[in-house]
């Protein structure tokens, strides 16, 4: 992984993330994905080595950098040493994009120090039982009475759900307005109010805590709000072609990886006397998949350039988004076949890939509405 895009300081950025992995994050990983969850450990150590708030300015202890392409070297490297990458990406590349531009500087002292050293953990909570990729349709609700939002509420499928110092709420403070009528806000840890509901089970990512979140009567100051009063629609449209970049930056990655491997393997595994990748339809199979990850990459590369320069539109990233993740599940599958009996052990390193691949269609937007935004795009 890693192209002619970066320069040799991102490369000497990807050295010290792979290093850290390596020695930080790989051998406590079978135990975190035993327990459902990272440690906390693991977040203070990340930040004390400055991967976490890349983007953060310098004065409230981040890196101050505001080329995403340190993003996605970082979540590159969690790839090639298969940790668990979403807690991570959501807490870089959404929250904190979040509160390093939107806050007020009061909030942005009391969050973003904690967010850049790993003492506190950001979660983003927008998914509801009732509303998933449409956020419109969200429930929860955010009353005004005196200095506090009286919230009311239920999230669900949270990543760092568990782990999360800092939430990020999206809810109705105008129903009445429909979309026009979200509004953000930070609850913070030990909010009265404010629960937890069991850790889910998933297919994949087993490290990742993910958990539902209840807001029972949860009075939360006035002060917590981020940005305006019902413009949090218009701040989520603007986030969106970041955080599907980032999903986007993994599928890529993922991919490579899994044609990587697969190669490898293809030249020595021996079937009927000679290796396995010289059948020729396994041959046209790698052929096709290696063909449609150089593409995929190509556009990857292309979308990172235009969002550095801020010009990354929530089109185009709506198509590098469902073209890429849709691309992931596809080489997971034909490269978990090549890969026979020995693929199918839930100890192998395809078995692994091909669960995490699955929800990549799926969060950030399905594909589904990926491809309702490009058709509108077209006036369809």
């Amino acid at each position: 992984m890693g192209n002619g895009v970066y320069t040799s300081q991102h490369e000497d950025f990807r050295s010290m993330c792979r290093e850290f992995l390596a020695r930080e994050a790989v051998p406590y990983h079978d135990a975190w994905e035993k327990e459902g969850i990272i440690s906390r450990e693991f977040w203070r150590k990340a930040g004390k080595t400055g991967l976490l708030g890349m983007g953060v300015p310098e004065e409230y202890g981040g890196g101050g950098e505001p080329d995403f392409r340190y993003h996605a070297v970082l979540a590159e490297e969690l790839v090639r040493a298969q940790v668990t990458a979403p807690g991570l990406i959501a807490h870089n590349d959404v929250v904190a994009s979040y509160l390093a531009t939107r806050t007020t500087p009061e909030q942005a002292e009391r969050w973003l120090p904690g967010l850049c050293s790993g003492e506190l953990v950001a979660a983003i909570a927008m998914s509801e039982p009732d509303a998933g990729s449409n956020v419109a349709d969200i429930r929860t609700t955010a009353v005004r009475d005196g200095d506090s939002y009286v919230l009311k509420g239920q999230k669900t499928f949270i990543t760092n759900g568990e782990n999360s110092d800092v939430v990020l709420v999206a809810a109705k403070t105008a129903p009445e307005r429909g979309a026009q009528g979200i509004s953000l806000l930070v609850v913070e840890r030990g909010t009265e109010g404010f629960t937890r509901g069991r850790r889910l089970e998933k297919l994949g990512w087993q490290a990742s805590d993910t958990c539902e979140l209840f807001f029972d009567e949860c009075r939360v100051p006035v002060d917590n709000l981020v940005g305006r009063e019902n413009a949090g629609m218009a701040y989520m449209m603007a986030g969106l072609p970041r955080e599907r970049l980032s999903i986007a930056t993994v599928a890529v990655a993922a991919a490579e990886r899994m044609l990587a491997d697969a190669l490898e393997y293809a030249r020595q595994r021996q079937a009927f006397g000679q290796a396995i990748g010289s059948f020729q339809h396994n041959r046209f199979k790698l052929a096709t998949m290696d063909t449609q990850v150089t593409i995929a990459r190509v556009f990857l590369d292309h979308c990172m350039g235009e969002l550095n320069a801020g010009k990354l539109t929530l089109v185009d990233a709506a198509k590098a988004k469902w073209w890429t993740t849709e691309l992931q599940v596809e080489v997971a599958h034909h490269c978990l076949q090549l890969f026979g009996g020995y693929g199918y052990l839930k100890e192998s390193r395809i078995s692994k890939e091909w669960a995490n691949s699955r929800v990549q269609t799926i969060y950030g937007g399905t594909t589904e509405i990926m491809k309702e935004m490009i058709g509108r795009s077209l006036g369809l």
